[in-house]
């Protein structure tokens, strides 16, 4: 087996210059580097991760932790962790949490605590008073997306406000028969983004001088579930809507399919606008406010690899300057969405 000693031989350097090299931490001349890394590959030598970490007390790996991966959104975000942890050299270990549970506990007072994380992010899942503490007291840092988590940097959108705009522009189009259609307020997951965004849209259609009553239904936010609440909002053309704000993209995508199935067209005779920027998005014409989850990964990659550095640690990263970094106050950095207009959405029908 080759070792660092047969590298820096081949090479014609010093262990500690070879040890350097490879592993990205402390000076080395680029000349210097691209002959260690070449020896290293003509023996097939390859850095042991074990003992790197004893050496720099780095693990260089990052537990996550989420509440689900079978949504769009969710695997959006971890999409944009793994790439850019991938291109610092970390590795990442998932954890899929439920609700307070014994199995929630394991995680945090084992797993976390005992497999040496360098940082942990935790993305639409508060974290408790005494699971941050715990982790702070571990030297652990931490960064969070979805909501607000006291005594950590976290990201979000602004929830309430992007179901405000939403609205605001199937209002400024002439409509006035609006519903909303978002996820169930009793089974809501962490940092309440249901009741935020019916929130936005009541607070829309009140300015309006518009009633809401009876402009709210639930389901669950995937394109099956539109499609059905779709099918049951739609069939009745003496209750139908003009226009419909969706609280995620997958389930304005649903209201589309079914719609086109029972003969109503869009926009002409329903206007349809969602939230999140899906993939789907531009195949279905979706008129939508973009919130780039890829890019709420990285940018949760960025603070913990700021405040890796921060702690004195050189690492692998090279944390590019404008990287969130304020201090984990409890308010959350509130990224901006983007409306994007497409063909769904247009004036309300006027019969000649």
């Amino acid at each position: 087996m080759s070792t660092i000693a047969d590298v820096a031989r081949l090479a014609s350097v010093a262990k500690a210059t070879a040890s350097r090299a490879l592993s990205g931490k402390g000076y080395v001349s680029e000349e210097t580097r691209t002959r260690v890394v070449m020896a290293a590959r003509t023996i097939g030598y390859v850095v042991s991760p074990n003992a790197a970490s004893l050496v720099t007390g780095r693990t260089e790996n990052v537990g996550v932790i989420i509440p689900v991966i079978s949504r769009w959104f969710f695997a959006e975000v971890l999409e944009g962790i793994e790439q850019a942890l991938l291109a610092e050299g970390y590795d990442m270990t998932l954890y899929n949490l439920p609700h307070p549970s014994p199995e929630r506990d394991r995680v945090f007072e084992y797993f976390l605590a005992r497999k040496r994380f360098d940082a942990v992010i935790s993305v639409g899942i508060y974290l408790s008073v005494d699971e941050v503490e715990n982790l702070h007291r571990l030297g652990r840092p931490l960064a969070g997306i979805g909501g607000a988590i006291r005594g950590v940097h976290t990201l979000a959108i602004d929830d309430i406000a992007a179901a405000r705009l939403a609205t605001e522009h199937l209002l400024r189009l002439g409509h006035t028969r609006i519903l909303h259609v978002g996820g169930y307020l009793i089974d809501q997951m962490d940092f309440a983004v249901h009741s935020k965004r019916l929130e936005g849209f009541t607070a829309a259609m009140q300015d309006a001088g518009l009633s809401v009553d009876g402009c709210f239904f639930a389901c669950e936010l995937t394109v099956p579930s539109g499609y059905e609440m779709g099918k049951n909002l739609l069939g009745d053309p003496r209750r139908r809507p003009t226009a419909i704000f969706a609280a995620s993209d997958e389930i304005a995508i649903g209201l589309i399919i079914a719609a086109r199935e029972l003969g109503i067209a869009v926009p002409e005779r329903l206007s349809v606008i969602g939230i999140d920027g899906h993939s789907y998005a531009e195949m279905f014409r979706l008129t939508t406010l973009e919130q780039e989850p890829r890019n709420q990964g990285r940018l949760a990659v960025q603070s913990i690899l700021t405040q890796l550095q921060g702690a004195g640690g050189q690492g692998r990263s090279r944390v590019i300057s404008s990287s969130p970094d304020r201090p984990p106050t409890g308010e959350p950095t509130l990224l901006p969405t983007r409306l994007v207009i497409r063909s769904s959405t247009s004036a309300p029908y006027r019969a000649d």
